[in-house]
């Protein structure tokens, strides 16, 4: 798979230690797995609860 990105925020030093996004092969999850260490493990969610999560991150203040 090579899709992998990270998020425009990322930037030199501590801000390329974070997560990279990937769509699967038929576009129905979406692939997270740690920057740092991309030959770990990865994580795969269904699109819709990672975009509702996504969502929530945006909207929800703690």
């Amino acid at each position: 798979m090579d899709n992998w990105r990270k998020s425009s925020y990322s930037g030199e030093g501590d801000g390329n230690e974070c997560v990279e996004i990937a769509n699967s092969p038929t576009y129905t999850h979406v692939l997270v797995r740690d920057s740092k260490a991309p030959a770990r493990a990865i994580l795969t969610f269904p699109c819709d609860a990672f975009y509702a999560f996504i969502e929530t991150l945006k909207t929800d203040t703690v």
